[in-house]
């Protein structure tokens, strides 16, 4: 089975794009058994990006710095995305789901009432890149059982515009393209585009939403705002806005990513997203007597 690869889609006319509100640069940590990565999107930028409760990306030649994984560990009241550039991945959980993430494919886990999983690298050496994006939950939805989906990289379905921007549609919709995965609350857009140098490309937004880019190779131009390599533009809300209009400078490879905010308090304790102190509190206990393996 081969990816279907959609060509020449009618280009999509911002009228009033959006402009940059601020460039952030990752933090350099490490999580897991010393992993090293770049958490991009932190917490004090929750409320701000809501849905959206963190971004890292991962990257590196050296086997020292991802051959620990991240052994057992738990989650509860969001769902987790890992997007695989490049390497393979083992992912095992408390619920009984198994699943191979390799180059191109994602990993979408609904954490729900809770989950114990791993991510263990099955490879000894060679690049292991990709990301992981939290997505948070509305508060009837936290408690909902676990859920697994893995996405083959040929389940994916992919455009390329007029100016040879491949665009892959992991959530939402990009022009006329549904995505692998939709989600009703938050109704999540997640683009992977690899764009060449001098291209342009243009996305509707609702004017609603949170939205940002992730420039992961090379360098964009949004409006007057020049976003190099291993930075993320935050785009500015308005009423009047109407999507975002993205220039290669040269060529590049960025994530552009939007949706729904929820509105609701967000309580955080490590690995446990809830809406309340109290919530956090409950969610530690079960942890600890066993529940979430139950």
């Amino acid at each position: 089975m081969t990816t279907k690869t959609l060509t020449h889609p009618i280009a999509e006319t911002i009228e009033r794009p959006r402009d940059v509100e601020r460039v952030v640069a990752g933090q350099a940590t490490s999580d897991g058994a010393g992993v090293k990565l770049t958490r991009v999107l932190t917490q004090p930028l929750q409320q701000r990006l809501d849905p959206f409760l963190m971004l890292d990306a991962f990257g590196t030649d050296n086997p020292q710095d991802y051959m620990g994984g991240f052994p057992d560990h738990p989650h509860r009241g969001f769902e987790t995305i890992t997007y695989m550039i490049a390497g393979r991945m083992r992912h095992r959980d408390s619920a009984g789901h198994e699943g191979l993430l390799q180059n191109g494919s994602v990993q979408w886990m609904t954490a729900g009432r809770g989950v114990i999983h791993s991510e263990l690298p099955e490879q000894e050496n060679g690049r292991m890149e990709g990301f992981q994006l939290w997505l948070n939950l509305p508060a009837k939805d936290k408690m909902r059982a676990p859920w697994y989906r893995d996405i083959a990289a040929e389940e994916i379905p992919q455009f390329v515009t007029e100016e040879g921007v491949t665009v892959r549609v992991i959530a939402g919709r990009g022009h006329d393209t549904d995505g692998a995965m939709q989600r009703e609350h938050t109704e999540p857009l997640y683009l992977d585009l690899a764009m060449p140098a001098g291209s342009h490309f243009s996305q509707k937004l609702p004017a609603s939403h949170n939205a940002f880019v992730y420039v992961y190779g090379g360098e964009l131009q949004i409006g007057k705002t020049s976003v190099p390599a291993q930075r993320m533009a935050i785009l500015a809300n308005g009423a009047d806005r109407d999507g975002v209009v993205l220039r290669a400078a040269s060529a590049t490879r960025a994530l552009l990513i939007a949706g729904k905010p929820l509105g609701e308090p967000i309580a955080q304790y490590g690995p446990f997203v809830m809406n309340t102190k109290e919530e956090i509190y409950q969610a530690v206990q079960d942890f600890q007597s066993g529940r979430f393996a139950a």
